[in-house]
């Protein structure tokens, strides 16, 4: 797939762009071993179809390296408005899986003359608290930690292998298994090799000892976009609860829950997250 390589806000970005004419969509991946041609493989030729599409490998991921500084919710703001400014994209749809969603959700409450459509995926920022708050809180500080996870997950893709399959609703009988294994391995030797934490800044940023210092459901009243909120019904880390209190915020919107799908949606079940994909923008063009 073709690529252009551009400098945003300082730092390389590296997007892969398919099809050649319709409305564009920006295609925003997760955290951790996610890239651009990771978790969109398997819907990217389906959209090209009528869409121009724009899959972004996010700062720290894939082909978006170095990156120097704290890239939290405060940067992937400006960051975004700069984005589109240099792919020459005045209104765009804006589809974001898992951190991916989240940062989508933060610049549409900002941002909205610059969206026709926002999907969120799983999204993170949802939660005023998280399972495990203090816990997690306490481990994502301590010093090293991050790095070295990094460095085990470089040394034994066994480990990420298995991860997967846990993850996974097929697990290894997903299909096109290896090559998610393999983009996912190849991710984590580059965030070794790149002395990258294991965990994004969003991530790490977002986390305070008692809740979340990313808390975007209250701000979702003043949502002004066309959104479709989408789950996994075997989600683990995002709950119906929130989601079913995004929906219930936000003036114009749908709420999706998709069978046979964990957070990986685009993994577990990507011809029915076409589907319903499709179904939304349809009706946000009529």
């Amino acid at each position: 797939m073709r690529h252009v390589d551009i400098t945003v806000d300082g730092g390389p970005v590296r997007v892969y762009l398919a099809g050649d004419a319709g409305p564009a969509l920006v295609l925003l991946h997760g955290a951790m071993l996610d890239t651009g041609l990771g978790v969109w493989h398997d819907v990217i030729a389906d959209l090209a179809r009528d869409h121009r599409v724009y899959v972004v490998d996010l700062p720290r991921h894939g082909g978006s390296r170095p990156w120097r500084g704290t890239l939290d919710d405060r940067f992937y703001r400006r960051f975004m408005g700069e984005l589109l400014d240099e792919l020459g994209l005045d209104r765009v749809g804006l589809i974001g899986l898992s951190l991916g969603g989240g940062v989508a959700t933060g610049f549409a409450l900002e941002h909205p003359d610059r969206l026709d459509a926002l999907v969120a995926i799983g999204p993170g920022g949802l939660d005023a608290v998280r399972p495990y708050q203090f816990l997690t809180w306490v481990g994502i500080r301590t010093p090293g930690l991050l790095r070295a996870t990094s460095w085990l997950l470089a040394r034994f893709p066994g480990l990420v292998r298995s991860s997967l399959a846990a993850t996974l609703t097929a697990g290894a009988d997903t299909p096109g298994f290896d090559r998610i294994v393999d983009s996912a391995v190849e991710e984590a030797r580059a965030k070794n090799r790149h002395g990258e934490r294991a965990l994004d800044d969003w991530q790490v940023q977002a986390y305070g000892p008692r809740t979340m210092r990313v808390y975007l459901t209250p701000e979702l009243h003043r949502l002004a976009v066309p959104t479709l909120w989408i789950r996994g019904a075997n989600d683990p880390l995002v709950g119906a609860d929130v989601l079913d209190a995004a929906h219930a915020r936000t003036p114009d919107s749908r709420l999706v829950t998709i069978a046979a799908a964990g957070h990986i949606v685009t993994y577990d079940q990507p011809a029915e997250f076409l589907r319903v994909l499709r179904e939304f923008l349809s009706d946000c063009r009529e």
